[in-house]
């Protein structure tokens, strides 16, 4: 089972500097609607075949995220099999971490 982390330890971490790579596993429209910044998305039908394009920096923490966190779960799972590991799953999703970190992000159905 693939890790999680919290929205605000998260948040934490990249107020703190800590490299982060974050993985949308959305699909394009909801990219297009909201998205957490700097984040790249990976629909989640398509990470399998991307595990090749997807490079984080040296010692970066890969989170992935969705809209309510269970996506990202299979996410994690994808990416921890490919060999990119550890890779957290946001708990919660975007919808989370709007509640609970940053409200100007619009939350949507």
């Amino acid at each position: 089972m693939p890790l999680t982390i919290q929205p605000k330890l998260l948040k934490e971490w990249i107020d703190q500097g800590k490299p982060v790579f974050l993985i949308d596993v959305r699909q394009p429209w909801e990219h297009d609607l909201v998205s957490l910044p700097g984040s790249q998305l990976f629909p989640l039908g398509e990470l399998q075949s991307a595990l090749g394009e997807i490079q984080p920096g040296p010692g970066a923490m890969l989170v992935v995220y969705c809209h309510h966190g269970i996506r990202s779960l299979s996410g994690a799972a994808i990416l921890e099999q490919g060999g990119l590991s550890p890779a957290y799953s946001l708990s919660g999703g975007i919808d989370a971490w709007s509640r609970e970190v940053d409200p100007a992000i619009p939350r949507y159905r």
